[in-house]
Order: structure tokens, then sequence, then C-alpha cells
């Protein structure tokens, strides 16, 4: 009975010093979280709740419901998230006093300090996330002592110094992710103990040196992403072993060397960004043996020769840039047939031939651009067949024919871009009736006949280029008032006839360039109402009449030029007040009279003003008494064209009448003259 009784004691002696010491650790961890608090600038004051009651910590382990903080059921810390909480300062030491911390997760805040050492205390850890800050210095040692620790997300942060080597003692690391820092040097060669490493990012440092073959070694491997750095030499053909690859970025890495066949062994990656290298030679056809490629972007390399035809057998492949490399040949025929394919990048590279006629019928293709190649014939009319196509650039190439209808009613279509090409025809109707079309450049083609007048009721274009073509048409009378074009380029186009006086508004227009047509009539007065035109180019048309005064109270007109036209009448002395105008060419007109002294006319150089005898003043002759005289009786005449039509009139009546009075009285001395010849011949 003693016995028992002194066992009882004993045991309760050792609880309440265990609990003793529990409640001890208890506090201790309390008092480190104050103090990581205490380092902090909380100006969203996501911790207010950070507080011990006034009696001090009790039983119910007050800590644990603190805002960011999930502790155990022994009442320890185990969790402290305090992402995207606006926090900034710095990570006290008293970090590692949580030493059963599992989740520290500190990302998407504003930290711009270094991060404590003493974080390798922290023997339980298997997260540690802190993207999205600015933390600096060198990367924390000691965190390889942890045997536990499988994520590391250091995304986006400003660390310095070479790529921690211990690191390659945390055996049991899935993620490590330093991408976005500005860690130098080379890829440690003992992260080749990361057996289970699957994710590894060092993209966007400035890491140099070879990328290690030892990293085909890593089995486990299923996303590597080393792009944006300055390494130097090859693609490890090693890399070709990497069994459960799926995703590899290796852009801008300042790689070079040929693209290894081996990496056809591929068979699970489904993207593979190579670009912005300078990958040389022939794309190895063992490509087309990646299966489950959903994306490939290989352009801005130097790549060469054709393009293999085995990149048909990619029956996933949703992208396929080959952009801006050195490909010559005919596009392969059975690139039409990938059911996928949404985005097909050919633009800049040596392509001859034609497209394939049945591009788009089989796949719902998205985007097409071939532009600055070689390619010739047809536009394919089935490229909007699955009503999916947004963008379609084919300009600097030799295409030719007419645009296919079919275009017309795309609904989906954002932008089409054909300049620079043979193609003839007419513009098919129903291109302003597509509602998301933004974009129509259609410059030095061969086009003819009217322009439609449904391309002025668009209420999305904001860029039309008609420009060296052959309508021999005038323009629709609401295209000017768009509500949403910015630009109108039609020079050289063969328009003619006049531009009604009625644009009532055109909120968005900055640049109109009508140059080099056959244009007559007045410039119109509301023109004015462009109040966001930069740049008016009229030049080297027939225009007649005065320059309208309205177009001086243009807020933003920058650039006017008007010259090879033949307008009339004095210049305006309220353009010179314009604020905004910096270059104005009023050469080859009939202008008369002196020159406006303020504004742009202070620095007007001669030949923009050659070409007008009539003017004087600033940079030319000097005027005189009559130039003022002239001008002033020339502007009365002229003030309207009908009372220029009366005095014409009334000058013909009065010359008609003067001429029919000579011819009378010559007619009436004629036969006098012949009377007294005869009377006199009698007589003598």
């Amino acid at each position: 009975m003693r016995a028992s009784l002194v066992l009882t004691l004993l045991f309760l002696c050792s609880y309440n010093g265990l609990s003793s010491i529990h409640a001890g650790s208890l506090k201790d961890e309390a008092s480190a979280l104050l103090s990581i608090k205490k380092g902090l600038i909380d100006s969203s004051n996501y911790l207010k709740d950070w507080e011990l009651p006034v009696t001090g910590l009790e039983s119910e382990f007050v800590h644990c419901n603190w805002t960011g903080v999930s502790c155990n059921s022994n009442g320890e810390v185990e969790k402290l998230d305090l992402s995207n909480m606006n926090l900034t300062g710095s990570v006290s030491d008293d970090i590692g006093k949580l030493r059963n911390l599992v989740v520290l997760n500190i990302s998407r805040n504003g930290f711009a300090s270094s991060l404590p050492n003493s974080m390798s205390n922290l023997t339980l850890l298997t997260t540690l996330d802190i993207n999205h800050n600015s933390f600096n210095g060198s990367f924390p040692t000691g965190l390889g002592r942890i045997v536990g620790l499988t994520y590391i997300n250091a995304y986006s942060n400003d660390f310095t110094g070479f790529l921690p080597e211990d690191l390659g003692n945390a055996t049991s690391l899935e993620t490590l992710d330093l991408r976005g820092s500005y860690f130098e040097g080379t890829i440690p060669s003992c992260y080749k103990n990361l057996q289970k490493l699957k994710f590894l990012g060092l993209a966007g440092n400035f890491l140099t040196g070879r990328i290690p073959a030892m990293l085909g070694q890593l089995s486990s491997l299923e996303t590597i992403i080393l792009g944006y750095n300055r390494f130097v030499g090859k693609i490890p053909r090693e890399f070709g072993n990497l069994a459960n690859l799926q995703y590899l970025d290796l852009a801008v890495g300042n790689l070079s060397g040929r693209i290894p066949a081996e990496l056809g062994k591929l068979k699970k990656v489904n993207t593979m960004f190579l670009y912005k290298n300078t990958f040389r030679g022939a794309l190895p056809p063992e490509i087309g043996n990646m299966n489950s490629l959903i994306s490939l972007d290989l352009s801005q390399n130097r790549l060469s020769g054709e393009i293999p035809s085995s990149i048909s057998k990619l029956k996933n492949l949703k992208l396929l840039s080959l952009m801006c490399n050195r490909f010559t040949g005919q596009v392969p025929v059975r690139i039409s047939e990938l059911p996928q394919l949404e985005k097909l990048q050919l633009w800049n590279n040596s392509l001859t031939g034609s497209l394939p006629m049945n591009l788009g019928k089989n796949s719902p293709l998205q985007w097409l651009d071939a532009s600055t190649n070689s390619l010739s014939g047809k536009i394919p009319t089935n490229l909007c067949s699955n009503g999916n196509l947004s963008r379609l650039n084919l300009f600097n190439n030799a295409f030719s024919g007419p645009i296919p209808i079919e275009l017309s009613t795309c609904r989906s279509l954002q932008r089409v871009r054909l300049q620079n090409n043979f193609i003839s025809g007419v513009l098919p109707h129903g291109l302003g009736k597509l509602r998301k079309l933004q974009r129509l450049d259609l410059a030095n083609n061969s086009l003819s006949g009217k322009i439609p007048h449904d391309i002025g009721l668009s209420t999305s274009l904001a860029i039309i280029d008609l420009s060296r073509n052959h309508f021999q048409s005038s323009i629709p009378l609401t295209i000017l008032s768009m509500p949403n074009l910015e630009s109108f380029m039609a020079s050289n186009s063969g328009l003619k006839g006049v531009i009604p006086d009625r644009i009532q508004d055109c909120p968005s227009l900055s640049l109109l360039d009508l140059s080099n047509n056959h244009f007559s009539g007045d410039i119109p007065g509301s023109i004015a109402s462009c109040k966001k035109l930069v740049r008016l180019n009229l030049q080297n048309n027939q225009f007649t009449g005065e320059i309208p005064k309205a177009i001086s109270t243009m807020p933003t007109l920058a650039i006017l030029d008007l010259s090879n036209n033949s307008l009339t009448g004095s210049i305006p002395d309220n353009i010179g007040s314009s604020l905004a105008l910096e270059t104005l060419n009023l050469s080859y007109n009939l202008l008369e009279g002196p020159l406006p002294t303020i504004g742009v006319f202070a620095t007007m150089k001669p030949d923009d003003l050659a070409g007008n005898p009539g003017l004087c003043g600033g940079a030319l002759r000097r005027c005189s008494n009559s130039d003022a005289d002239h001008a002033s009786s020339f502007n009365k005449i002229v003030h309207t064209k009908g009372f220029i039509v009366d005095v014409w009139l009334v000058g013909i009546s009065l010359l008609s009448l003067v001429l029919g009075i000579l011819f009378f009285i010559g007619r009436w001395m004629y036969k006098k003259w012949s009377l007294m010849r005869k009377t006199s011949y009698y007589y003598s």
C-alpha cells in the first residue's frame, strides 16, 4: 500500500513536471511568434489578434487561435501561413524556435530583407514557401540537413550568390523552385542526389556553364525549367533518359548546337519550349515520336532544312511555332490533318510553295502566321471552317487570287493582315459586320472595285490600311465616323470623289492618310470634330477652296500635310496658334498673302511653302503693301464660291454685250464704206 502511494506521488510529481515543461515550451512558442510579429510591418493589420491575455497563457493555448497559426493536438505550432498579407519588414531569428513547424508559408508579401540561417533548426519542416517577395542576400544555409524537406518554392525573389549546394543533401526534395533571382555560377553536381525530385526550376537567373548531363539521371523529374540564363553548349543527350518528363523549358538559355534526336524518346512530354536560343541544323525527325506533345515552340533559332513531315504524327499538338528560323521548302501537306492544331506560327522563314489547301478544315485553328516567307498560290478557303480563326497573318509573301469570301463570314476574326502580296479581285462584302474584327491590313496588293459600304458600319475596327491598291472608287460616307477607328490609311489607292462635310464624330481617329489619290472639292471643315487626330495627310490630291479655319481647333493635330493640291486663299492666322502642331506642309498650292508669324510658322522651312508664288513673309520673300492689298481684295472676291460664279457670269455677259455692239458697229461702217466706193466709181 505504501509502495503504491509512493509510486502515485512520483507519477504526479513527474506529470506536474512534464506539464510545466510543456507549458513552458508553449510559452516559448508564443513568445517566438510575438518576436516574429515585432519584426514585421503589418500595414493591413492582419495580425491584430496576436496578443496574450492579461492573465498570461492559459490552458486553451490561445496562440493556436491567432491568424495564420495552426497547432497540433499538443498545442504546438506546426503550420504558419502568413501568405498574401502585405507584410514587410524582416523575419526574426526566433523563427528557429518553432521546432515543431512542418509548413512555413510567407509567400506573396513585400519582404525585402535576408532570411535567417536559424531556419535550419526547423528539423520537422516539409514545406517552405517564400515565393513572390524580394528576399535578398544569400539563400539560407543548412536546410539540406532537414531530412523530411520535400518542397521549396523561392520563385521571384532577389537572392544572390551561388545556388545552395547543401540542398544536394535534402534527398527527400520533390520540388525545388529557385527561379527569378540573381543566382550565378553553375548548377551544383551534388544535385544528382535528388533522386525524388519532380520539379526543378532554375530559370531567370545568371547561371553559366553547361547544363550538367547528370540531370539526365534524375529519373523522377517531371518538370525542368532552366531558361533565361547564360548557359553555354548543347542540350545534354542524357535528357532523353528522363522517361517521366512532361515539361521541358530551356527557352532563352543561350544554348547552341543541334537539337539532340534523343529527345524523341520522351513519350510523356507535353510541352517543349526551346525558343530564343541559337540551335542550328535540321530539326530531327524523331521529334515526331513525342506523341504526347501539346505545345512545341522552337522559334527564334537558326534551324534550317525542311520542316520534317513526321510532325504530322503529333496528333495532340495545339501549338507549333517555328517562326524566325531558316526553314526552307514547302509546308508539309499533312500538317493540315492535325486534329487539335490551334496555333501555327511559321513567320520569317524561307518557305516556298503554297499552304495546304485543307488547313483549318480538320482542326480548331485559331492563329495562322505564315508571314514573311516566299509562299505563293491562293489563300486556303477552309481556314475558318470550324469558326475559331482569330488571327490571320500572311503578309510579305506572294499570295495571289481573291480574298476567300469565307473570311467575310468568320465571326471569330480579330486581325487580318494580308499586305504586300499579289491579291486581286474585290474586297468581299461582310467584313464590316464581323463584330470582333479589329485590324484589316490589305496594303500593297491589286484589289479593285469598290470599298464595301459595310466597312464604314463596323463598330470594332480600329486599324484599316488599304494603301497601294486600285480601287478607283469613293470611300463610304460613314468610314471616318466609325466609333473605334484609330487609323485609316488609303494612300495610292485610286480613290476619288469628294469627302462630304458630314463627319459628325470620330472619337478614336488618330491617323488619317488619304494622300496620292484623286479626291477633289473642299477639305471638309467637319474634320475638326476628330479631336484625337494626330496626323492628317491629304497631299497630292485635287482639293480646292480654302484651308478650313476649324483645323486650328484640333487639340492633338501634330502633323498636317496639304501639299500638292489646288488650295486657294490665305493661310488662316489661327493655324499657327495650335500648340500641338509640329509639322506643316503647304507646298505647291495656290495660296496667297502674308504668312502667319506665330507657332509652327516661326520655324517652317521654305520647302514646306514652295510652289505658292503668292505667299510672302517668314522664310519667303518680304511682303509689300500690294501683297497685303491684293490678299485683302482677293479674299473679299473669293469669300464664297457662289460669289465667284456670279462675278464670272456677269463678266461673260458684259463681254458678250461689248462684242455684239462692236459687231453691229463694224457691220454698219462696212456697209457705209462700200456704198461710198460704189458712188465714187459711178461718178468717175
